[in-house]
């Protein structure tokens, strides 16, 4: 086989991946965490074995699901902070960001954070923490890294930066999951007061020299 060939063969074998999680994303809107292999299966118009073949289980396409939506959230995150405004605008416009996403697709988001929540129906031995944490952890990777480029933190900066990179992500999360499931204040109320707590150190520590700004 050629190397032409093999290229063309990748390209299909990558279209067909992306049409199948395509069609997964369309019975997670629909079914949340009740979205099932054999749901999925019938979007695409194909058999679970072949489903399988793809992804190997439910773990294997929720992991695939997760690193297309958590990619796409990382890239709203950074353009929010790259805009250009002040650094508490800027806060907040991070926080309203992930609000806004989990609010704009509530079941996407319990099927990726919530999956349990599928009941009897859902497919059997899906472990939820083996695979939201690792999430959960690159998200808190991520803006660590963003924060120790930007930010002086002074002595230690690289690891404070994931303290606070891992913390926020986490009060985002927590916060968020709360908020989704209560509706006790409006977002701009919840985003605010999320700011509010962050803002005390972040509001004292300057710009990294030669860095992005915060």
């Amino acid at each position: 086989m050629d190397t032409t060939q093999r290229t063309e063969q990748q390209r299909s074998a990558d279209r067909r991946r992306r049409e199948l999680l395509e069609a997964a994303d369309r019975v997670v809107l629909r079914d949340g965490p009740g979205a099932s292999m054999n749901a999925i299966a019938a979007e695409a118009g194909i058999t679970k074995p072949i489903l399988y073949r793809h992804f190997g289980d439910k773990g294997g396409l929720y992991a695939a699901l997760a690193k297309r939506h958590t990619d796409a959230l990382l890239e709203a995150l950074r353009a929010a902070l790259d805009a250009p405004a002040e650094r508490r605008e800027r806060v907040e416009a991070t926080l309203d960001t992930y609000l806004a996403a989990i609010e704009a697709r509530p079941q996407v988001y319990r099927f990726l954070m919530h999956p349990s929540e599928g009941g009897p129906q859902s497919d059997q031995g899906f472990d939820v923490g083996l695979h939201s944490a690792p999430l959960l952890r690159r998200m808190g990777e991520e803006l660590g890294k963003v924060i120790e480029e930007r930010v002086d933190l002074g002595p230690n900066s690289e690891q404070l930066a994931r303290v606070w990179g891992h913390g926020i992500v986490g009060m985002m999360h927590a916060a968020g999951d709360w908020w989704l499931g209560e509706r006790p204040c409006s977002r701009a109320e919840l985003v605010r007061s999320l700011a509010d707590l962050l803002w005390g150190r972040l509001a004292a520590a300057g710009d990294k020299v030669g860095g992005p700004s915060f």
